[in-house]
């Protein structure tokens, strides 16, 4: 028979130990926490941002350079006008009139010429059809409607590039007594005709039952722009020094200023 296993006894106590002072309890997390060693073969690296050090595409950085030129160079009035854009109440209700008269995509067109052509075999009459009052688009046809004095609103985009496309429109709009305005942005008009973008929009007529809407929105833009003509034409734009300059500036008349006030009090 195998033999009964002893128990084994606790360890008597040390005669130099406090019988009342109990042993003490471990404190804090279970897992220590470590420092992390980001040095070579250590951990890896936190995430920075390192768009600073990015080379980017040449269009950004023409895109961006830009920016600046216009800020810190005097910017003449002609080309300062564009970012004097439509208020945005006023834009609100100018892009939902608009988008009523959106000219037909690809496959409506198809489908209309189709109709168009059956009826023709068919020996109806397929000229009696009126035309239907859309939005005319592209830069030339505005030009010969502004000229003719058959638009009735003229909507320019505000970041046209080259500005040279429509920095002549303001001035003919006005010179015609036609009322324009400048939104943001060409891609938003671009949409608005199925395109990618587009510099301007041209409204020829409406719809009786828009009229009303209509002649207050053109009240309201003639205020801001065409009897505005005066102070657009001489308004500069530009001429805004970076946060550097400024300091630098700060700094000198600062200094000025302490001179100054140790001569008055001589």
């Amino acid at each position: 028979m195998p033999k009964a296993a002893k128990s084994k006894k606790a360890p008597a106590p040390s005669p130099y130990e406090d019988p009342k002072k109990k042993a003490a309890e471990p404190t804090g997390p279970i897992w220590e926490a470590k420092k992390k060693n980001f040095g070579i073969g250590g951990d890896i690296q936190p995430r920075r941002d390192l768009s600073r050090y990015v080379r980017w595409p040449k269009y950004v950085r023409i895109q961006r350079q830009r920016k600046i030129l216009y800020q810190r160079l005097k910017v003449p009035p002609a080309i300062h006008q564009f970012q004097n854009t439509l208020t945005r109440d006023v834009s609100i209700n100018l892009f939902k009139l608009l988008h009523k008269y959106r000219p037909e995509d690809k496959a409506a067109k198809k489908e209309r010429l189709k109709d168009m052509a059956e009826k023709k075999d068919a020996g109806a009459d397929a000229d009696g059809q009126k035309k239907a009052i859309m939005v005319k688009y592209g830069i030339n046809h505005i030009a010969k409607l502004c000229e003719q004095k058959k638009a009735q609103l003229v909507i320019i985009a505000h970041d046209v590039e080259p500005v040279e496309l429509v920095i002549w429109l303001p001035a003919v709009c006005r010179k015609m007594d036609i009322p324009y305005c400048i939104v943001k942005s060409k891609s938003r008009l671009g949409a608005l005709v199925h395109q990618k973008t587009a510099t301007a929009l041209a409204l020829v007529s409406v719809r009786p039952e828009d009229r009303h809407e209509f002649s207050q929105m053109v009240t309201a833009i003639r205020q801001q722009y065409n009897e505005n003509a005066k102070a657009i034409e001489r308004t500069w734009g530009g001429g805004i020094n970076g946060v550097k300059s400024v300091a630098k500036a700060t700094k000198i008349q600062r200094a000025i200023d302490k001179e100054m006030a140790k001569k008055a009090m001589m």
